[in-house]
């Protein structure tokens, strides 16, 4: 008796035939896609392998909390403010247009984008420091956001069981670095899961090794990162009075533009037109030299601005004062505390066995919206009034 196929999984064949047929050379296929575990639902299921991905990233406990993480600033009454579920949009869509147009896997940049944030502290980059002064002084290694992002996806979600994603997906957010300056980035390919566990182990002592990603599409997340917040972080920080328009680099708005949509519009179209039929991407010199004078405007007009960091102090004890709280937990196994709670109760047996008590708290704050982490911070850190009677 001949077996019948089921007509979600010819679509399927269908669906990857396409992609053979209309991909790049430098593309990566939906099957090429490498898992660190087999999976009957990845192998039979109808969903191509980079799409699924997206989907649990989109679906993950994680992602759901990016909506009340901060992107620059922070502890601002101000709905118009771009928060990181935003970025994460900007990004999608920007590096999917990129991709879209050089004729790489969009599945496998939305995947990267979605994910590339997952592991920032709250506050930013700012609570990023703070925590990983913490975290270093606890003999655990630098915090860095790239790291935990994977750490989430592969090895906290889901109880401690990850969520089985590809190695190109968890290499791209690993490798997402935009704070780098690059006028071409081509990819390293070939890496194993070995690999990415010891660029996981290794990072977060030597923050300064570099990392480039494995795919094509990674390399667009990166690039595309850069062009998703520079523009919008000028448009946020005028709104909030912190500069002007006219104070935008003459070279940088005559090769770029001055607002947000014309300089997204200009560093798309750039990026495509050097990177058409390459085994790479990269800007033009001179969009380049541009784009680099206006990262450095950002970072000395906004970034570092002194109006913005009126509470970095008290956020930096909070962070210190909370960190020791938790670990307290931990080592007294207090159960009432939402370190348990909210964090460890039904953990795995395995995550627990791979992790010193540090970085468990480092997790469960990582984790942590600001509003969140400001609450712990009244629950645990403030004195409560007690009832009027015992």
């Amino acid at each position: 008796m001949v077996k019948r196929t089921s007509p979600l999984l010819e679509l399927k064949d269908d669906l990857n035939r396409r992609e053979a047929s209309i991909l790049s050379p430098h593309a990566t296929p939906s099957t090429a896609a490498i898992h660190r575990h087999p999976e009957e639902r990845v192998e039979r299921g109808h969903r191509l392998n980079f799409s699924l991905d997206a989907d649990r990233i989109l679906h993950s406990l994680a992602y759901t909390r990016y909506v009340d993480k901060t992107q620059v600033f922070y502890l601002i009454d101000n709905d118009h403010i771009t928060h990181r579920v935003l970025h994460v949009q900007f990004l999608s869509k920007i590096a999917r247009d990129i991709g879209r147009f050089l004729r790489l896997n969009e599945d496998l940049i939305e995947a990267i984008a979605l994910g590339h944030d997952i592991g920032h502290a709250p506050f930013g980059h700012d609570g990023e420091r703070h925590l990983s002064a913490i975290c270093d002084r606890h003999g655990i290694g630098n915090f860095q956001h790239n790291v935990q992002s994977v750490r989430f996806l592969d090895r906290i979600e889901r109880k401690g069981r990850g969520w089985n994603l590809s190695l190109q997906v968890l290499d791209g957010i690993l490798c997402h670095d935009g704070e780098i300056h690059e006028v071409e980035l081509r990819p390293q390919p070939g890496k194993s899961f070995p690999d990415l566990d010891r660029e996981m182990e290794l990072k977060p002592h030597n923050p300064q090794r570099p990392l480039v990603p494995m795919t094509l599409e990674g390399c667009v997340v990166r690039l595309a990162d850069t062009i998703s917040y520079i523009g919008r972080d000028i448009e946020d920080a005028i709104r909030l009075n912190l500069v002007r328009r006219e104070q935008i680099p003459a070279n940088c708005a005559a090769r770029l533009g001055i607002t947000n949509g014309a300089i997204v519009y200009n560093l798309v179209e750039d990026v495509i037109r050097n990177s058409m039929d390459r085994d790479a991407v990269a800007f033009s010199p001179e969009v380049s030299e541009a784009l680099r004078e206006l990262k450095a405007f950002n970072y000395s007009h906004i970034y570092g601005n002194p109006k913005i960091k009126s509470e970095e102090a008290k956020i930096g004890r909070l962070f210190e004062l909370l960190f020791e709280v938790y670990l307290e937990d931990f080592e007294k196994e207090r159960r009432d505390s939402a370190f348990f709670s909210g964090f460890l109760d039904g953990m795995s047996p395995d995550y627990l066995e791979r992790h010193a008590p540090a970085e468990v708290v480092r997790d469960f704050v990582a984790g942590m919206t600001d509003d969140y982490f400001l609450k712990q911070c009244q629950e645990r850190l403030l004195p409560q009034r007690m009832p009027s009677r015992f």
